[in-house]
């Protein structure tokens, strides 16, 4: 009996030892196998906000704009929805920072459309009265309101 419990544990430790070299083989071979896909694919051009670096690398000419906006984030949504490529950089040389938005020529379209909406969404905001403003207001009118009835019942007591 212990000497089939022997064989036993033998038969399976040299099976497990055989797969355990199969799947080591298949891992390698996977590995080699994508490492040979990646060296031979192209770099990937960055899109999108980056570097001025990066988007100068891509030989694209650049353009480039001034705002002087302190709000630039939700420039950058709007950007990314055309999806322009831009580097914004910092101008702190005068009395107010300004920001260059650096574009790459081929993106002047977009990005005109996209300054387009980006102003009219500035402007939108602007035109929107304050909510804080609008509740003073009708606190107000109800604080007037209150003092209207308590008068007239005082008034309608007194006759």
């Amino acid at each position: 009996m212990q000497e089939e419990v022997e064989n036993r544990t033998v038969a399976l430790a040299v099976s497990t030892t055989r797969m355990t070299g199969r799947v080591l083989k298949a891992a390698l071979i996977k590995l080699l196998a994508e490492m040979k896909k990646s060296r031979d694919s192209p770099p990937q051009i960055p899109h999108g906000k980056q570097s001025v670096k990066e988007l100068i690398g891509q030989n694209a000419g650049v353009s480039n704009i001034e705002i002087t906006d302190k709000n630039i984030k939700s420039f950058e949504q709007v950007a990314r929805k055309y999806g322009v490529d831009y580097a914004l950089k910092k101008d702190i040389s005068g009395e107010k920072p300004k920001y260059l938005v650096f574009f790459k020529a081929r993106d002047a379209d977009a990005l005109t459309a996209a300054f387009t909406e980006y102003t009219a969404k500035v402007l939108k905001k602007d035109k929107q009265p304050s909510i804080l403003e609008q509740l003073a207001k009708f606190k107000a009118l109800v604080q007037t309101k209150v003092m209207d009835r308590v008068k007239n019942k005082d008034k309608e007591l007194m006759r």
